[in-house]
């Protein structure tokens, strides 16, 4: 695993459970069940709920205020690229409670997401595990069930339990036998465009915002092409990310980039440059919207295109991940067609915006569920 999140396999050691995959929501005792008998009643009723799409929820409520329901849409599209009238409700309710609960704040973590990064590495190695950079996965083996990965300098490195996979649902398959992955592949999202920007910060306001949402065109759809940038500046709350006197800013374009437009390019030749700085102007536009006077202040300029996104990111053609409308029915859970290998990640259920979730399952699964409990004992999770 790399701190860049280009390498995404763990391999997990321990005994295999002498009764193969157990269930998510496998129940051996009424002990467990009585748990969580209270919530059963409203997970019952209002579970085909989760499914529909976010809009009909809306019309329950009576929501038909125009600015309101443009602040759905881009709330929507910016957790799954989808608009509110295809989007699942589950993932939505989730994200506006988290951000709507009484007294509830965004978090900005001191130090960064490597700070996170480094806090995830920490407890890894405190409970024993090891995490090796730069070891690039060739494939995984598989003989009647996953046994390992092959390293691309061709160590391997076997598993004594189980092989989970953090990258997408066409990367994963890509790194197995042939045929041996017989479920369906979903539908993909489109790439982004990137902008990376070291600024002076000398003229500029002192009290800029951590974060910016620039909406061209509320008439246009949510998710049409270049109509959302998204933009940060974390060095306004974190100046040790940037040189004294200077901020760093990320402006992009999620899921809308059309990957069709970049696959057949080579990254070397004047054609690329030239589209590269073409696609990127709606970018400078939001950027120099949200802070003007940005432009002039440039000192380090960063383009990225749904190539650089392919690259290093190891994404399957930059995309986001899977385009899963309402209607297309839910991602898969952890388990897969090949006995012993698990995946997480936006491939899986929930899907893209809500990763740690699809963690959470692949860990249940391969865990007894006596030992899911002591976890969520220890978190203090009822």
């Amino acid at each position: 695993m790399s701190k860049s999140g280009s390498s995404r396999w763990v391999v997990l050691a321990g005994p295999m459970p002498s009764r193969g995959y157990q269930p998510l929501l496998y129940v051996e005792t009424w002990g467990w069940l009585s748990r969580y008998l209270p919530r059963l009643p409203a997970l019952l009723l209002n579970g085909p709920k989760f499914q529909a799409p976010f809009s009909e929820l809306l019309r329950e409520a009576r929501v038909e205020d125009p600015f309101l329901r443009n602040w759905i849409d881009y709330l929507c599209f910016v957790l799954q690229a989808l608009a509110a009238d295809e989007h699942p409700s589950a993932p939505v309710a989730y994200m506006v409670s988290d951000m709507y609960t009484s007294g509830a704040v965004l978090d900005y973590p001191k130090g960064g997401m490597g700070a996170l990064v480094d806090a995830l590495v920490r407890g890894l190695e405190k409970h024993g595990g090891r995490i090796r950079y730069g070891s690039h996965v060739d494939s995984v083996m598989v003989d009647g069930r996953a046994k390992g990965v092959r390293l691309k300098n061709g160590q391997e490195i076997r598993a004594r339990e189980a092989v989970v996979s953090n990258a997408s649902v066409w990367d994963t398959a890509r790194l197995l036998p042939e045929s041996t992955w017989s479920a369906p592949m979903p539908k993909e999202c489109g790439s982004f465009m990137h902008l990376h920007l070291g600024l002076r910060a000398e003229g500029l306001p002192t009290d800029m915002p951590l974060h910016y949402s620039v909406i061209r065109d509320w008439k246009e759809p949510i998710d049409a092409t270049g109509n959302v940038v998204i933009i940060s500046v974390p060095s306004v709350v974190n100046p040790d990310l940037a040189p004294p006197g200077r901020h760093c800013l990320h402006a992009y374009l999620a899921a809308t980039e059309p990957w069709e437009l970049w696959q057949s390019l080579d990254r070397r030749s004047p054609e690329y440059a030239e589209l590269k700085r073409r696609r990127a102007e709606p970018l400078f536009e939001a950027v120099e919207r949200a802070v003007p006077g940005a432009r002039e202040r440039i000192d380090v300029e960063l383009i990225g295109s749904p190539l650089t996104h392919a690259r290093f990111n190891r994404r399957h053609a930059g995309t986001y991940g899977p385009l899963m409308p309402s209607d297309a029915g839910m991602l898969p859970g952890p388990s897969t067609p090949v006995e012993g290998l698990f995946c997480c990640g936006d491939s899986t259920f929930p899907g893209i915006g809500v990763p740690a979730a699809s963690g959470f399952s692949a860990a249940n699964a391969l865990l007894s569920v006596e030992k899911h409990l002591e976890a969520l004992d220890a978190m203090r999770i009822p």
